[in-house]
């Protein structure tokens, strides 16, 4: 059988050889027509990689390697191609195909590469800056830049995007150094120009930068941890649906609420206080728009989250609308009715306790 697979395998490599002969020749007769094309392509590229910044690490690199086939289904083999699938078919099938040892030998393979898909690497936030336009008000005039913040390996139905300005990038980095001088030591940030900021080449250059700035403060634990560089992406969505939800536009604040909501799943924050605040805005707003399907399933995350806390603000308000809207949409509200028992019981009456509406209006956003 191994001499039989040899022999396939030498006339595939014959073949293969004798296609890149008549390929060479006729690129030479064509003159490289691609040359161009590819000259642009790593000149783009060098040119989007290039800076003081660098970002790779062992984890990367294993990320890489698992990254391989990614658009293929989890726990499907790959697909054989080029000189491995002809050595493969080799014309017409033939009986050696169906032997015990060759059934084995793919159900090994297979059983190999499914474990080799389920040990995958962390997955990389990345930041994009997908769009930049230039602001004049009365005033002043600025570039706002539109970043989202995308999970590699995976595919989000609905984007986390932030729209920040110089000056925003410029207070973060300001913020930082005074916490994390060591930290921001390596870290480079483009400099303020007196003139042509609003030129294509000097856009195209600082969105770069902010890429690799924010993707560089991701990378270190302290720093991707700390307030100063979560608040930087979703405590102006906050302090925006806040108002919004004040002065009675819900609609207009669910959209901004739901933004915040996907900020924080992304850079992983789902069990502060924050994504509470998040969850009880969504929850008003649905309530207020007569969603109350969605609001009665954000009031049940928010209750997980906050199974294991004996107390909490948010706590007693939670157990109030989820019992509430569960008897409105029919749902199992038992549960809740005890858990709301117990804590009136150690604390003060249900009279004296603050709706949803009222803490989420309340509660401070600096």
């Amino acid at each position: 059988m191994a001499a039989r697979i040899l022999h396939r395998l030498r006339h595939a490599l014959a073949g293969e050889g004798g296609r890149e002969e008549r390929a060479r020749g006729g690129c030479e007769a064509e003159e490289f027509p691609e040359s161009s094309e590819l000259e642009d392509d790593t000149e783009g590229l060098s040119t989007r990689l290039s800076g003081t910044l660098s970002f790779t690490s062992h984890e990367e690199e294993e990320e890489d390697e698992d990254e391989d086939g990614a658009g293929e289904e989890p726990g499907e083999p790959p697909q054989p191609t080029g000189a491995a699938a002809g050595a493969e078919d080799g014309g017409r099938v033939g009986p050696a195909a169906e032997r015990p040892g060759s059934s084995l030998l793919t159900r090994q393979l297979q059983e190999l590469w499914r474990k080799s898909r389920g040990s995958l690497a962390p997955q990389r936030l990345l930041f994009e800056v997908t769009s930049a336009s230039v602001v004049s008000e009365r005033s002043s005039k600025y570039v706002l830049y539109t970043i989202y913040l995308i999970r590699s390996g995976r595919f989000d139905k609905a984007p986390a995007a932030i729209a920040r300005r110089y000056s925003d990038f410029e207070r973060l980095n300001r913020r930082l150094r005074c916490r994390f001088g060591c930290d921001m030591a390596g870290i480079a940030f483009p400099r303020k120009r007196l003139r042509r900021n609003f030129t294509a080449e000097t856009i195209a250059k600082r969105s770069r930068a902010f890429e690799q700035f924010l993707s560089h403060l991701h990378s270190i634990a302290e720093i991707r941890r700390s307030p100063e560089f979560l608040e930087f992406f979703f405590l102006q969505d906050l302090q925006a649906a806040q108002r919004l939800t004040c002065t009675g536009m819900y609609r207009e604040a669910l959209a901004t609420w739901a933004n915040a909501y996907r900020l924080q799943d992304r850079l992983g924050v789902c069990s502060s206080g924050r994504f509470l605040l998040t969850l009880a805005g969504l929850a008003v707003c649905h309530q207020e728009l007569d969603e109350l399907g969605e609001a009665h399933g954000c009031c049940e995350q928010a209750l997980q989250l906050l199974e294991a806390q004996g107390s909490h603000p948010l706590l007693g308000p939670f157990l109030q609308a989820h019992v509430h809207l569960a008897w409105k949409v029919g749902k199992d509200k038992r549960r809740s009715e005890a858990r709301l028992q117990d804590l009136q019981e150690a604390g003060p009456p249900l009279q004296q306790q603050p709706t949803l509406k009222e803490c989420l209006i309340k509660e401070p956003l600096e």
